[in-house]
């Protein structure tokens, strides 16, 4: 397919005019039409980098660092391997996010800001499909509150599965175009990553129509939004705080001349700092102006560019304006009933829960610690994750909780070997040898979470959502 990737002459005139003297362009049109390495970066809310590498060459895995992401790897499998990529035990489990490499860099420039340590308030502005929210979330180890916003409403579901495989508990889903963000949370956040919506010209390599309709008019259609949203991100963020700006994207006018906009707008209120530095051979896609700008032939991968900017001012907001927002539907547990769900969680799994807990309905849902900073402001889709439903006599845990907790649970746990989990896995209630208890339990494969399961006498009753079963066999054995 990649061989014959669409390059539109205008599109090949346009980039011969902008591209920098000492590139190739017939490297650049080579470099188009060769097929993306696999790339993938591992989810440390669930496995350490080391265990993680550890674990996948014992498999045959061959696994080349990402430069510019700690947690980043190029990917070389075994051709024995017949399991798609996304359908391994790993994958479903959360251990690792497929994700191409170079969008991996505008996470790493924002958590490079100083500053940044304790980040309690975080915008991704246009999420889906959550490759860059659960990266943030992994470098906010959970804490704070991120709220993932994306505006396509066909995206959402996406990026909840996604958030939820990946043991993310500090999100908040919104689905809104994000220039409401400037009007309804003025100076709410420490940081925040506006991976625009763009053209897409550095996406050919993955997709060989992405050309197609390419047009300087559609360019220009879009580096006005572009530009919209950054001025609303400004206003969002409070003074100290950074904002990357990013695209998928090689023209000017959506990148380089959106940052020029921004400061002449906003002029002292802030500054653009340099990415020369952010990590080994970075100054060979710096821009004078200390921008990253990524052709697809430097460092083999998508075409993108990464901009840095920080607030040092406050500016007159013209744009405010409150939403009007209903009741919230949710209630904070009293202190009596809190304490003593999280007293019984650490008691029959041995975790400490981390976050507010809030009800609804014989619903009970734990909320990230500064949810309070949002309620009343703006409508979220989903805050947090359900922990449990309650009856009569007590709760019932979720599948949700057990992939946000499962791996850290001392007790009530159950390790299942390939051929039982392969049955778990596939929906099928499972019979351990020698094994029998009460009440429900995590159940785990070589130590990480696949979901829930209660025992009926010897036998246990598989919990996995009807959605997340596998006809397949996931496990290479």
């Amino acid at each position: 397919m990649h061989e014959t990737s669409y390059l539109p002459d205008a599109f090949l005139d346009h980039i011969a005019r902008i591209m920098p003297s000492h590139l190739s362009m017939d490297e650049f049109v080579a470099s188009c039409r060769r097929p993306l390495r696999r790339s993938i970066r591992v989810n440390t809310l669930k496995i350490s980098v080391e265990a993680f590498v550890e674990r996948m060459e014992a498999r045959g895995w061959q696994l080349s660092p990402v430069p510019w992401c700690d947690t980043g790897f190029w990917l070389t499998r075994p051709e024995s391997e017949s399991v798609p990529l996304g359908n391994t035990a790993e994958h479903l489990a959360g251990l690792f996010y497929i994700q191409e490499a170079s969008s991996m860099m505008p996470v790493t420039a924002l958590f490079d800001a100083a500053g940044l340590d304790e980040a309690e308030m975080v915008l991704d502005a246009a999420a889906a499909p959550g490759s860059k929210t659960t990266q943030i979330a992994a470098l906010m180890d959970n804490r704070g509150m991120l709220i993932a916003n994306e505006f396509s409403a066909s995206r959402i579901k996406g990026l909840f599965s996604n958030v939820q495989r990946c043991g993310v508990t500090n999100v908040a889903l919104t689905h809104f175009d994000a220039r409401v963000f400037g009007q309804w949370l003025p100076e709410t956040f420490d940081a925040i990553l506006l991976d625009a919506p763009c053209s897409g010209e550095g996406t050919v390599r993955k997709d060989e129509d992405a050309l197609r309709n390419w047009s300087i008019e559609s360019i220009n259609d879009i580096a006005a939004t572009q530009k919209a949203l950054l001025e609303s991100a400004f206003h969002a963020l409070k003074p100290g705080g950074v904002i990357v700006y990013s695209t998928c994207t090689l023209s000017h006018q959506e990148n380089q001349e959106v940052c020029a906009h921004i400061k002449a707008r906003f002029g002292d209120a802030l500054s653009f700092e340099s990415l020369a530095g952010l990590f080994p051979g970075a100054e060979r896609a710096t821009t004078e102006e200390g921008y990253l700008h990524i052709w697809p032939q430097i460092y083999d991968s998508e075409g993108f560019f990464v901009a840095r900017l920080r607030k040092h001012a406050s500016v007159p907001n013209d744009i405010f304006k409150p939403g009007k927002l209903g009741k919230f539907p949710f209630s904070p547990l009293s202190t009596k009933e809190a304490a003593t769900l999280r007293q019984e969680i650490a008691r029959d799994y041995g975790v400490t829960l981390r976050g507010e807990l809030y009800g609804r309905e014989g619903e009970i849902w734990l909320f990230p610690s500064q949810v309070e900073r949002v309620i009343g402001k703006i409508r979220c889709d989903r805050i947090g994750f359900k922990l449990a439903e309650t009856f009569k006599k007590g709760y019932r845990l979720t599948h949700e909780w057990a992939l946000a907790y499962g791996d850290g649970v001392s007790c009530g746990v159950i390790e299942l070997d390939a051929e039982l989990a392969r049955e778990y896995m596939m929906g099928r209630d499972v019979r351990p040898d020698g094994e029998s208890a009460k009440g429900d339990v995590v159940v785990r494969y070589q130590g990480y979470t696949l979901g829930l399961g209660k025992w009926v006498g010897n036998r246990l009753k598989n919990g996995l959502p009807r959605d997340l079963v596998r006809d397949g066999n996931l496990f290479e054995v």
